[in-house]
């Protein structure tokens, strides 16, 4: 009987995946317009900001969403289940969770923050005015 749920939703992942990822470049947000030299700060503190992330994971992609209507630079990281990048998610915040915000201060101390509400609004808060 696993197999055969597992089957399902993996053929369901399969058949669905592109056409969320359709949806999503269908459906993307205007993107934030700001002068070239405060763009050129965002784009400095987004350096310090990594998403782990699935492709089509729906939580995800509503961050990936914010981030391009905040015009964000933001380096994106795939957890696979196969993937170095998932190794370094689990073996830091002990979850495998996505979507998952990695901030690092100038110090370089790391933050790691799940929860697509919490992402999107910490970087509504962050970026929205600027």
């Amino acid at each position: 009987m696993k197999f055969f749920i597992r089957t399902f939703f993996k053929t369901l992942r399969i058949i669905l995946g592109p056409v969320m990822l359709l949806w999503e470049m269908i459906s993307r947000p205007k993107g934030l317009v700001r002068q070239p030299a405060l763009q050129d700060q965002v784009d400095e503190q987004c350096q310090s900001i990594v998403l782990y992330q699935f492709k089509t994971c729906p939580f995800c992609i509503k961050v990936r969403q914010e981030i391009h209507r905040l015009s964000l630079k933001i380096e994106r990281r795939d957890a696979r289940p196969d993937g170095s990048n998932r190794e370094e998610l689990l073996r830091e915040t002990g979850l495998t969770k996505v979507p998952c915000l990695k901030i690092t201060d100038q110090a370089g101390n790391s933050q790691w923050m799940h929860e697509s509400g919490a992402i999107i609004a910490y970087l509504r808060g962050r970026f929205a005015t600027n």
